[in-house]
């Protein structure tokens, strides 16, 4: 195969075959890996997806002027001169605070009704959930 004018090599190499090895499900390694390639593979849902979601719609109706005010507080924020920034921000950060101390709260009211392997593994995908849907309030929740 020859190389066009104008390329260092040619466009498309040869790929070496498929490994002669058996390749199945025991060659995953970990009964973990195992099931990070089921979810991925047959795009199950996290454990507590559901719970979360109605979690995070009620906080976010519960909290809608909580919400609207943490993001007023960013614009007032993002707009201010250089004197009023540092206030403007701390505005900013006690208003999330606020919001990470109400998640916190669901998120351990419902954990502790769990076991505490349980209660860890939803604690962590909460805590994913909420910096997913709820950015501002997901960073420091502690």
């Amino acid at each position: 195969m020859g190389v066009p004018p104008g390329r260092v090599r040619p466009a498309v190499r040869e790929i070496p075959g498929a490994n002669e090895e058996a390749q199945g499900p025991r060659s995953l390694g970990t009964h973990a890996a195992r099931a990070i390639l089921d979810a991925v593979l047959f795009r199950r849902r996290p454990r507590f997806s559901e719970v979360i979601a109605r979690q995070l719609d009620l906080f976010e109706e519960e909290h809608a002027e909580l919400i609207r005010d943490t993001d007023a507080a960013l614009a007032a924020y993002n707009g201010a001169t250089k004197d009023e920034a540092e206030e403007r921000f701390g505005d900013y950060r006690d208003l999330v605070a606020e919001g990470e101390e109400a998640l916190a709260g669901l998120r351990d009211a419902y954990a502790g009704t769990l076991d505490e392997e349980t209660a860890d593994a939803y604690r962590e995908e909460f805590d994913r959930e909420v910096r997913r849907r709820l950015p501002r309030f997901g960073l420091d929740l502690v």
